[in-house]
């Protein structure tokens, strides 16, 4: 029952990400831009010029992988790197006037996603699948464990069986 159970997560999941995935890449790719290089536009459109960690905190990402993605950018017109004003140490990623222009078109197409996958689902429904999608990642924060807190964790365990 369980395996069952796994599959069906494990199988269901993948592909929600993958179809995500896809879609995304379809919809922000007819204006240059990468599934996923949106979430950096949309942190910019915000607030414009900031450093790679501070972009990075707001989506809970790692700073290299920022610095990749907005190298691509870079590549691509929609950002460019300009000197931080007081700390030469630091680099902003500022939006160029394309990564500006695109604002409505991409938030358009973010809500003609977002209406086709959501679109079967009453509000209260997707108001759930929000909350839920909240709560695996913060059940899977942190998981792994690292190798070493393991271990300890194990000892620990062990510990109080053998009391």
């Amino acid at each position: 029952m369980a395996d069952q159970l796994d599959d069906e997560f494990q199988t269901a999941f993948w592909n929600a990400k993958r179809a995500m995935m896809e879609a995304s890449e379809a919809a922000f790719g007819r204006h240059g831009v990468r599934a996923g290089q949106q979430h950096i536009l949309r942190v910019l459109w915000r607030e414009d010029c900031q450093s790679p960690g501070q972009i990075a905190r707001r989506l809970h990402l790692a700073t290299p992988t920022v610095t990749k993605m907005t190298s691509r950018m870079e590549a691509a017109g929609l950002v460019e790197r300009r000197p931080h004003p007081t700390d030469r140490r630091l680099v902003r990623i500022c939006l160029t006037e394309r990564g500006v222009g695109l604002q409505d078109v991409i938030g358009e197409e973010l809500r003609a996603l977002t209406e086709r996958a959501l679109g079967t689902l009453t509000h209260p429904q997707r108001r759930q699948l929000i909350r839920s999608l909240r709560e695996l990642d913060t059940n899977l924060a942190g998981y792994p464990q690292p190798l070493a807190s393991r271990s300890e964790g194990m000892k620990a365990q062990l510990a109080r069986v053998g009391t």
